[in-house]
């Protein structure tokens, strides 16, 4: 069998990085691991290839050549998810879709041979029975939830790693919350399962062997859903190997926000080598928090919940959300002084929407305010539901946001703030390295000269070299992630 693994194309947002990547020659931020995680379960007579189309295009060759396309994608990359199922289509090329996007949206998607949904662990290997046997049913779907010890080592060779600026791992799947519009625990459940240590490291070793250094995305949707694994088990072992390879990765994962209310498993994953958290912030405004369930946001002050992490050497990223039916009409100027107090320099601003399946999908389906037009892009301006606050004036108090903390003079004040607020771990060297000149002297041409309003630029770069200049490179990061930031911001 000819297999073709792809990966549909994500539109424009701010998680691409596609403006910051150019400085570094990268192509995309983080590879498929969902997909390359199934092609480890895969026969191994079967020949397999590879397209994320985020980095390679698909041509019709490709298509043509393969028995079988494997499909996978997220909610967001919808338009070109349906557009390879197209042109399989019209080639003649049988098709088998899975992953969240298809989970939750199948009902809704034409032109797919087979579905293998939810985890692939338990449904992939019937469909592969039935297959070789023969007679192959339409869908394939389970309630239950593996064990992560049945999940096998990510086939990273069929990436181009290269044209990455991250490479990606799975620790845990699901998270103890309950916000009513994120699909996760739909997914994945409420309980977080995990992989032994060991298994762990192997995939570590494995990341290792094949040369890779630098930025490590540790995947997982709440990274300390189950504490105490992490700290009897995980940490102390994952800091003695990154000390006895003088710490080849950085870490960066996702967790809530009470990941400030234990300093001893902050500063644990800190001595790992994590250095960078996103956290779900949503919103300021506590009548919102208590709309969707955000219980662990509620009763604390969560700038200074912010503050602590990054003085234990957290770089703290941070999702805000828009909509919620209990936002006043001030909510805009709220996020935009909560931002701008916090120092969270990578703010991703969305607008409410309403995942397939989700509780806050099931309440406005109960209230008939339900509209047939989820993009999954939260920045687009497209919303699935009737707000209560007049459409036109989400939108506008929206791109409000959006236009003034990614200004130069808001953002630049903004890494000011983290600057200051931001103690840089032991093992961490700030240096600009030899293969990053090159991303320096193009920042320096396109921050410095060409763009307006440089001279923020070179305030910041006068600031961080002579005031912190441990924290130089992080830095001139930043300012790059602030490029990206504006040109996102101009789309609105």
């Amino acid at each position: 069998m000819n297999i073709l693994l792809v990966y549909p194309e994500t539109p424009q947002t701010f998680w691409g990085f596609k403006d910051a990547l150019k400085f570094v020659g990268k192509k995309a931020s983080e590879p498929p691991l969902g997909l390359i995680t199934v092609a480890a379960m895969l026969p191994d007579k079967w020949n397999l290839k590879l397209i994320d189309m985020n980095v390679t295009p698909l041509k019709n060759e490709s298509i043509i050549w393969a028995d079988y396309v494997f499909l996978s994608g997220m909610v967001v990359q919808i338009n070109s998810f349906k557009e390879v199922i197209r042109r399989c289509n019209v080639l003649g090329t049988k098709v088998i879709a899975g992953g969240p996007l298809a989970t939750t949206q199948h009902a809704d998607i034409l032109g797919v041979d087979h579905f293998i949904l939810n985890e692939a662990e338990i449904t992939l290997p019937e469909f592969l029975t039935d297959l070789e046997s023969g007679n192959p049913k339409p869908i394939y779907s389970s309630d239950i939830f593996p064990e992560l010890s049945l999940a096998p080592l990510p086939k990273w060779e069929l990436l181009d790693m290269d044209k990455y600026a991250t490479m990606d791992i799975q620790y845990s799947r699901g998270c103890p919350f309950s916000c009513d519009f994120c699909s996760i625990t739909l997914l994945n459940g409420h309980m977080p399962r995990v992989k032994n240590t060991e298994q762990f490291l192997i995939e570590l070793d494995h990341l290792y062997q094949l040369k890779w250094r630098g930025d490590v995305m540790i995947v997982d949707d709440n990274f300390i859903g189950n504490k105490r694994s992490l700290k009897t088990d995980l940490l102390p072992a994952l800091i003695k190997w990154s000390i006895e390879r003088k710490f080849p990765f950085n870490f960066i994962t996702e967790a809530s926000i009470n990941l400030a209310d234990d300093k001893v498993l902050s500063d644990m994953m800190v001595a790992a080598g994590f250095y960078g958290v996103f956290i779900g912030i949503e919103t300021p405004n506590a009548e919102s928090l208590d709309e969707c369930g955000k219980s662990q946001n509620l009763k604390r002050d969560m700038s200074d919940s912010v503050k602590k992490l990054q003085e234990c050497g957290l770089v703290v990223s941070g999702g805000f959300i828009v909509g919620f039916d209990h936002d006043p009409p001030n909510i805009f100027d709220q996020q935009i002084d909560f931002i701008q107090k916090s120092g969270i320099t990578t703010a991703m601003v969305g607008i409410l929407n309403a995942p397939n399946g989700t509780e806050l999908f099931k309440r406005l389906k109960s209230e008939n305010r339900l509209l047939e037009n989820f993009t999954g892009n939260n920045m687009d301006g497209t919303i699935n539901f009737v707000p209560v606050m007049l459409y036109k004036e989400l939108m506008n108090g929206y791109a409000k946001v959006i236009k003034t903390i990614y200004s130069q003079k808001e953002y630049y004040q903004r890494v000011k703030t983290f600057l200051g607020n931001y103690a840089l771990p032991a093992w961490k060297h700030d240096k600009i390295r030899k293969r990053e000149l090159g991303a320096f002297f193009q920042l320096i041409w396109k921050l410095g000269i060409v763009e307006k309003g440089r001279n923020y630029f070179w305030k910041l770069l006068a600031l961080s070299l002579f005031k912190y200049p441990k924290k130089f490179s992080l830095a001139m990061t930043l300012a790059v992630y602030g490029f990206h930031f504006r040109k996102i911001a101009a789309l609105l």
